[in-house]
């Protein structure tokens, strides 16, 4: 799954006190953490190992999260990492511990940002320079804006591009390279004025790669690697995917199969968007390095802490979320791959990462000397929010309203109201039900499909069914189930990791009654799929 869950918060219903003891009727695990903790003494005022265990197993059982690690650092120290569970949906599954791999989805994006932070320390490019005067082949649609792009436009999510645009040549199962993700900008549809709106976006963030790539003369991978992962001396983080050498590895929702070998390793261009894998105890010291601004505890500066406050300052405005009344929140912004609030009268730092099936939180409290990092296997930012919310009120205020219990219950309601919507109004539902097509009616539709930038797309026929396939793309394909009036249901076939973006199909005719290409709109709710970005051209008939 996506990187997909960074601002969706919804509204307070319920401000119980949570306390160490679980609270009369809320529901409690009690397996055991699986790691003992490391440096617990020190642990930031009104925050201890039972609040975080508490907290976690909690957490753990409302929203049936396999594995969490967990670290914490505080006044210059990383003083708890600690893991839970187990590293995969298997029961049998080894224990997850503070050095178990996690894809840690968009909070890769710091480390893009902070490498760009070390080529601008040594003066080889700057923030306000135009991208064209680094990559010389960027181009977006609008001549204008190309010229104009600057290096902070690429960060800051406020581009014009819509919310997710290109994500389908990133995420699933896409096998485009970093070079064809850069030809198809010109084809990225603006909905908004540049630099007016905010709507998170993935594809910049492979140019700011790009950018990276061209002015240091070595890959994104081969960068982050040598200047930050390994000069940083960050235990279990790699640039790369793991490999079947790796043992200590996390599994996300709906994933699995063996992992590769490195020779056959082919690098995905969503990497700089976020390509990163790490442990709780390597996050926790990247965390350390950030609070110290770019210096390590041993004093070698990683990067200059003028850097770390300009990548953590206010570039974008977004709307409050829907909690603010409840956090005492008046303002949003995002930096250069960081989003920047208050929090109950204290500043806080944050981004959240989803991506393989797992779910990140890295959470900084800088007037406070805190910082929290959650990690999980399971594609839910509910669980990732709770945590990282519950623990932060502890550190802030001494105490924490009921967010495990609050994003339950509307993760539970939402998916009522889906299931009510979907039996009885949604496709395949006796109200709008399937047809079934004669073998001449279905072949008007089949053939190849062209859309500008995600490439060809294909309708083919196996046994009695229409089938979608996608071109570079290793698995995305489904079932075209027939509404009237030419629209179709894509179901896809590989439903654990993409039943959440099953798509409506409509089929377009010219005026003589010949199908003349498609449009596409997503079922479900994860911008990633961006289905409505899409409009494929027939180009050639199949009998």
């Amino acid at each position: 799954m996506k990187t997909n869950s960074f601002f969706q918060w919804v509204n307070l219903r319920s401000r119980e006190l949570l306390a160490v003891a679980v609270t009369a009727g809320a529901p409690c695990a009690t397996a055991a953490p699986t790691h003992a903790a490391t440096g617990q003494a020190g642990l930031p005022p009104g925050l201890t190992a039972a609040i975080i265990d508490t907290t976690v197993e909690r957490t753990r059982q409302a929203f049936d999260v396999p594995g969490i690690a967990i670290g914490i650092v505080h006044d210059g120290k990383i003083v708890f990492t600690r893991g839970y569970g187990r590293r995969a949906e298997d029961r049998a599954s080894p224990a997850v511990d503070a050095r178990t791999l996690f894809a840690i989805g968009s909070n890769s994006k710091e480390f893009t940002t902070t490498a760009l932070s070390v080529l601008v320390d040594e003066g080889k490019l700057r923030w306000d320079d135009r991208v064209i005067d680094h990559l010389p082949e960027f181009r977006v649609s609008d001549p204008w804006i190309t010229r104009d792009f600057r290096i902070s436009d690429l960060l800051t999510h406020h581009s014009g591009m819509g919310l997710g645009t290109g994500d389908l040549m990133l995420f699933s199962h896409s096998t485009f390279t970093r070079r064809e993700v850069l030809a198809a900008l010109p084809y990225m549809p603006f909905t908004a004025p540049f630099r007016t709106t905010y709507a998170y976006n993935n594809l910049l963030y492979v140019v700011a790669g790009a950018v990276i790539e061209r002015v240091s003369g070595q890959s994104w991978e081969e960068f982050l690697q040598s200047r930050l992962i390994d000069a940083a001396g960050l235990p279990a983080c790699q640039s790369t995917p793991p490999t079947r050498d790796e043992a200590d590895v996390a599994t996300g929702q709906g994933e699995g199969g063996p992992l590769p070998v490195r020779e056959g390793l082919r690098l995905p261009a969503v990497a700089p968007a976020g390509g990163v894998w790490c442990s709780a105890d390597g996050v926790s010291r990247w965390a350390q390095i950030y609070l110290n601004g770019g210096v390590t505890p041993e004093g070698k500066t990683i990067f200059s802490r003028a850097r770390r406050d300009e990548v953590w300052a206010p570039h974008a405005l977004l709307p409050l979320p829907d909690t603010a009344e409840a956090t005492k929140t008046h303002f949003r912004a995002y930096g250069y791959g960081w989003f920047i609030e208050d929090f109950y009268g204290q500043r806080r730092v944050w981004h959240t990462g989803t991506i393989n099936g797992m779910v990140s939180y890295v959470n900084f409290l800088p007037e406070l000397g805190t910082a929290i990092v959650v990690l999980t296997n399971h594609d839910d930012h509910n669980a990732t929010y709770s945590i990282a919310t519950t623990l932060s009120s502890y550190v802030v205020k001494g105490g924490s309203d009921d967010w495990i219990g609050h994003w339950k219950r509307e993760e539970d309601a939402k998916k009522a109201a889906n299931a009510e919507q979907a039996s009885a109004r949604g496709p395949g539902s006796p109200a709008r039900p399937f047809h079934q097509l004669s073998q001449d009616e279905q072949r008007e539709y089949l053939g190849a499909y062209r859309d500008d930038w995600r490439g060809d797309i294909f309708v083919t026929r196996r046994g009695g069914d229409l089938r979608l396939t996608f071109s570079k793309a290793d698995g995305l394909a489904g079932t075209l189930s027939a509404l009237p009036h030419d629209l179709f249901v894509a179901r896809w076939d590989i439903r654990g990791q993409d039943g959440e973006d099953d798509c409506y199909v409509q089929f377009e005719r010219d005026v003589e009654g010949k199908i003349t290409g498609m449009k596409m709109r997503l079922l479900g709710s994860d911008f990633s799929f961006d289905a409505q970005d899409l409009h494929p051209r027939k180009i050639s008939d199949h009998s």
